[in-house]
C-alpha cells in the first residue's frame, strides 16, 4: 500500500503476508495455507529461511534485554512487530522492569486482532494498526502519547521490516529513519536489521517472489552497504553491524546462521547525548 491510504481491516487468507509467513517460520499457528505455500516456495531457493527467522527473533530478545538491563531504556516503539509469539518485546522488557512500556505497530489486521487479545490486561502495552511509514500518525496516536514520553530515551525497533518497503525519496528507509530520529531524545536507540544478500540472483529472485506473493507489500532484499547507510551519524553499539546471530550471544552454544545465501544484517545505533 501507499502511505496516506487507509489500511484495510480485512484479513485476506488467500494472500500471504510477511507477518504470517514469519509466524509460520517461528512455529506459530496464526497463518494460512497461502502463507505456508509461499514459505515452501521460498525455501526452494533460500532454504535457510527458517533458521534465519529463529535467529532474528533471538537477536531481538537479546537486544531488548540489553537495552533494558544495561542502558536503562524503559520505552519501546516496535515497527512491523508481527504476530505475537513467545518472549515478545514487552515480556522481555518487563522481566527486567515491570514498568516498561511498549507500543507495537503493524499494518496487518491479523496482528491487531491477536495482539489486542493478548494485551487486554496489560495497561503498559498496546498495538497500533498503522503503516510504519506514517511517522506523524504513529507518534501522534493517542496510545503512543499515553505510553511513550519522547522527552526521555526510547528504543525504536525496525527489526527485519525495512525489506518490506521500497526505496523512495520520501518514504524509503532512510527517510523514515530521519523522521523518527528527529523526534527522539538523546540516548535513544534505533534497532535496525533486514534481509541482505551479496548474491545478485538471490536478491532478484526473493525480491520479485515476495513482491508477487504479497501483492506489492514488499520492498527489496538489499546489501550490507545499504544497511550501513542507515546508521550514519549514530553511535553503533558493540559489536557493530553484523549478521544478527553473532550480536552479543548470550550462551556459549550459539545458534549461528550457517548458510549464507542471505542473512539478517544490522545492529543498534544510539543518538548522541547533548553536552
Amino acid at each position: 500500500m501507499q502511505p496516506g491510504k487507509p489500511l484495510s481491516t480485512k484479513i485476506d487468507a488467500a494472500v500471504p503476508t510477511a507477518a504470517r509467513m514469519y509466524d509460520h517460520y517461528l512455529g506459530g499457528k496464526d497463518n494460512y495455507a497461502a502463507d505456508r505455500t509461499a514459505c515452501a516456495e521460498l525455501d526452494k531457493v533460500v532454504p535457510s529461511t527458517r533458521a534465519l527467522a529463529l535467529n532474528n527473533r533471538r537477536f531481538l530478545q537479546r537486544v531488548v534485554q540489553t537495552l533494558t538491563q544495561d542502558h536503562g531504556i524503559r520505552q519501546f516503539l516496535d515497527h512491523g512487530s508481527g504476530l505475537p509469539t513467545q518472549n515478545n518485546v514487552h515480556q522481555v522488557a518487563q522481566r527486567v522492569d515491570p514498568t516498561a512500556h511498549v507500543v507495537y505497530v503493524d499494518n496487518d489486521p491479523m496482528v491487531l486482532v491477536h495482539g489486542r487479545a493478548l494485551l487486554e490486561q496489560d495497561e503498559r502495552t498496546t498495538v497500533i494498526h498503522a503503516d510504519l511509514r506514517e511517522t506523524e500518525a504513529i507518534f501522534a496516536h493517542p496510545d503512543t502519547e499515553r505510553l511513550i514520553d519522547f522527552s526521555q530515551p526510547v528504543a525504536v525497533l525496525f527489526n527485519s521490516v525495512f525489506h518490506c518497503i521500497p526505496d523512495s525519496d520520501t518514504d524509503g528507509p532512510l527517510d523514515v529513519i530521519r523522521r523518527v530520529s528527529e523526534r527522539l531524545a538523546p540516548g535513544s536507540c534505533l534497532v535496525m536489521c533486514q534481509l541482505v544478500s551479496e548474491d545478485a540472483e538471490v536478491r532478484e529472485f526473493v525480491t520479485n517472489f515476495m513482491d508477487q506473493a504479497t501483492q506489492g507489500h514488499w520492498g527489496r532484499v538489499r546489501q550490507e552497504k545499504d544497511v550501513a547507510q542507515w546508521f550514519e551519524g549514530l553511535e553503533i553499539l558493540e559489536p557493530g553491524l553484523v549478521e544478527v546471530s553473532t550480536w552479543r550471544p548470550d550462551t556459549e552454544v550459539v545458534h549461528r546462521q550457517l548458510t549464507q545465501e542471505w542473512i539478517e544484517f544490522g545492529g543498534v545505533g544510539r543518538l548522541g547525548r547533548v553536552g
